[in-house]
């Protein structure tokens, strides 16, 4: 495999020779700069391709070409099905974008909007080769310890709705073109579990992607749209990935098997409380129900006052306090499910909040203003509150049986 190399650019631009007169052109783009996008203009306006590739996963192109498709999300089967956090970390990255459509007046993700423009108006395929979103950011979420996931999760919410300006270091880095690193930065920079998921996977899953396309189809010349961070990663993947690309992608897009002692944690609590009310109730009647009576303010109380942080229905907050105490012993039911069900219920999203969500939760009032926002801070500071609640509550148990 040959490959040329131009430089003296702001963009630059790889070309692979492969077998049979076949080549793919990787172009490396930075999301703040418009000169990306004219340049894949210009580059498709000359005709020398038949395929173009972009930095996409399927989830990501259908918000490209169906902008309003959040509002046929069906929250309560998100609530259901547990994915409200990652639905919300998704959101904050999208957040992140707005921030800096804002700050650099220039629409997010413009160059890969132009090469998917461009290419369906000429009759081209469009090519989606990075891995699915929800899938890398599982992958990190499984490739980091579990006590540090709370730190990532809550590191990522505080740095994307902050409302400061996007900072020179971050900037530098979006020139390398890859929002989600960018996005992880603080992490990524010093954990090698980060990084690896982040960059080097995707590196390696779209050299796969390109390497299957070119064998199973007659695209003679693909032009590839990457973030220039990618580049160089892609370029070395392709030069010396396996004849099977499809192994190399079912691989990358398998998740890791969870972990099972965290998991085993709740029940162990459970467990423990449940002991700690027997003892109590085996020494006297009074203790035991002090020890309830405990259980139910503490648990209920911290729920309830995360769900009116969240600015919840004064019933939902209610209905916080009435159920956290239950949930609690019950680790396959979550006080955020039943709290963000309550708060859906009772405030209904219009078509209007679904069609604002993206911009509004790029600010940090918008997460209380927006309907939709709000029912997953709802889930998110009530579950914490609950969790929080679980651990004080056990140890005010645990030490009236010691005193």
């Amino acid at each position: 495999m040959n490959s040329t190399t131009q430089s003296g650019q702001q963009e630059p631009l790889v070309t692979l020779s492969l077998h049979d007169g076949r080549h793919i052109t990787l172009l490396g783009t930075a999301h703040v700069s418009r000169a990306s996008a004219e340049k894949v203009r210009e580059l498709l306006a000359s005709g020398g391709y038949d395929a173009v590739a972009v930095e996409l996963c399927p989830s990501r192109h259908s918000a490209i070409l169906n902008p309003d498709s959040l509002a046929r999300m069906d929250l309560f089967q998100v609530i259901r099905s547990g994915k409200v956090p990652m639905v919300t970390a998704s959101l904050a990255l999208g957040a992140y974008q707005q921030r800096l459509a804002e700050q650099f007046d220039i629409e997010p993700g413009a160059e890969m909007r132009a090469a998917v423009e461009v290419a369906r108006r000429d009759g081209l395929p469009v090519l989606l080769i990075d891995r699915e979103i929800g899938t890398t950011l599982k992958r990190i979420y499984r490739n980091v310890p579990w006590w540090k996931r709370f730190y990532l999760f809550s590191g990522l919410l505080a740095s994307l709705v902050s409302s400061e300006k996007v900072s020179e270091e971050e900037i530098e880095r979006l020139k390398e073109g890859d929002i989600l690193e960018t996005t992880f930065a603080q992490f990524a920079d010093q954990e090698q579990e980060l990084f690896e998921p982040l960059i080097d996977e995707r590196d390696r899953y779209m050299a796969a992607r390109l390497l299957e396309e070119v064998e199973g189809t007659s695209h003679r010349h693909i032009l590839a749209v990457v973030g220039a961070g990618h580049l160089q990663g892609i370029q070395n993947y392709l030069q010396k990935l396996p004849g099977n690309p499809a192994a190399v992608i079912q691989e990358l897009d398998r998740l890791p098997p969870p972990s099972r002692w965290p998991r085993l944690i709740p029940w162990a609590i459970v467990a423990l409380i449940l002991i700690g009310f027997t003892i109590g109730f085996l020494r006297s009647p009074e203790l035991g129900w002090q020890m309830v009576a405990d259980w139910v303010l503490i648990n209920g109380g911290l729920a309830a006052l995360g769900a009116a942080i969240a600015m919840a229905h004064p019933l939902t907050v209610i209905g916080a306090f009435l159920a956290a105490p239950l949930t609690s012993l019950n680790p396959t039911v979550g006080a955020g499910m039943v709290t963000a069900a309550i708060e859906t219920w009772l405030r209904k999203p219009t078509v209007e909040d679904f069609g604002r969500l993206r911009k509004e939760v790029s600010h940090l009032k918008g997460w209380w203003r927006n309907r939709v926002a709000r029912i997953f801070l709802v889930f998110i500071l009530s579950t914490l509150g609950s969790a929080a609640g679980t651990y004080l509550a056990g140890f005010r148990i645990f030490g009236r049986l010691s005193g």
